[in-house]
């Protein structure tokens, strides 16, 4: 059973990986280069990321949510209270980070996509971008933490 609850766990920990590296890199990389340009390419380069992103990550996060969700639930059935307290908060910080995502990330993705497609420049295009920039560390340590709880049910199990 300890097996069948790592591979839930490793197999949500590579489908989140992806997600967290990009949110890492979005908090590390992209945040300073996107201060540098201006409007219209700051919407132009966004809009079309989030475009393609929105378009092919969710699989991926949908993915690691499930298994992440498929190893809690096996931990409790078959693990230890320790192991199944380790996955649920896992889980619990992965819904935090999907429901800053929905709130504050995809309604702006959403806006910033339209105008980019459309060679349009909202006039609040840089607010925008710093409310979406704002909430980009607390996803990636939300994100983080999650990975790092479902390592450590690997690791008790």
């Amino acid at each position: 059973m300890d097996l069948i609850t790592g591979a839930t766990a490793t197999l949500a920990i590579l489908a989140l990986a992806v997600i967290y590296g990009t949110d890492v890199v979005s908090a590390v990389v992209q945040r300073p280069v996107y201060a540098e340009l201006d409007d219209r390419s700051l919407v132009q380069v966004t809009g079309r990321g989030h475009y393609y992103g929105d378009r092919r990550l969710p699989v991926v996060g949908i993915l690691g949510t499930v298994l992440t969700a498929a190893t809690a639930a096996l931990a409790l059935i078959w693990g230890t209270p320790l192991i199944g307290t380790t996955a649920v908060v896992a889980l619990v910080l992965l819904l935090v980070w999907l429901t800053l995502f929905a709130r504050i990330s995809a309604p702006i993705n959403k806006v910033l996509t339209r105008a980019a497609l459309a060679d349009e420049v909202p006039a609040n295009a840089r607010a925008l971008q710093a409310r979406w920039e704002s909430i980009i560390p607390l996803r990636a340590v939300l994100l983080g933490l999650s990975l790092l709880l479902l390592c450590a049910t690997i690791l008790f199990g």
